[in-house]
């Protein structure tokens, strides 16, 4: 099938999901699948996606759901809202555990302090987020990520 141990782990959970008839389950791994395929084949020729990259197609997903639910809820569509929530915490599932705000501060402070980015201002901006960047992928929202840097360099 393949070697990458969280594809195995999606396939295995959608068949159980089947079994169980477990529809928003089901159909939520179904999409990751296809999602994870699509980027398999995306490019010059297709390839096995690794276990890093197949978490950074699901987290792209999740953050799709996330912001559906905030467009439906503005729209008055409850019932969509709630439909991409529950897809949202299904994927969340198989991502790693997201950084607290607290976490995320401390982690922007220390970063600004190690750049030496706080006497350029707004302009350091970019040579915070390079630095963080590995830090944070995968394990909180690059925009919130971003939006606290902008903050504490008073952009």
């Amino acid at each position: 099938m393949s070697n990458s141990g969280m594809k195995q782990r999606l396939h295995a959970d959608m068949t159980a999901a089947l079994k169980a008839r477990d529809e928003i389950r089901k159909s939520t791994l179904r999409m990751a699948l296809t999602a994870v395929t699509k980027a398999e084949v995306a490019g010059k020729e297709a390839r096995e996606l690794s276990d890093a990259e197949v978490i950074d197609v699901l987290s792209a997903e999740a953050k799709k759901r996330r912001e559906s639910v905030i467009a439906y809820r503005e729209a008055g569509r409850a019932e969509l809202a709630d439909k991409e929530q529950a897809e949202a915490d299904i994927l969340a599932e198989y991502l790693p555990e997201q950084l607290t705000e607290e976490e995320i501060v401390a982690l922007v402070t220390e970063t600004i302090a190690a750049t030496g980015a706080a006497e350029l201002g707004p302009r350091g901006i970019g040579k915070v987020m390079g630095a963080l960047q590995p830090k944070t992928k995968g394990k909180a929202d690059g925009a919130i990520v971003s939006a606290e840097v902008k903050r504490q360099l008073g952009a």
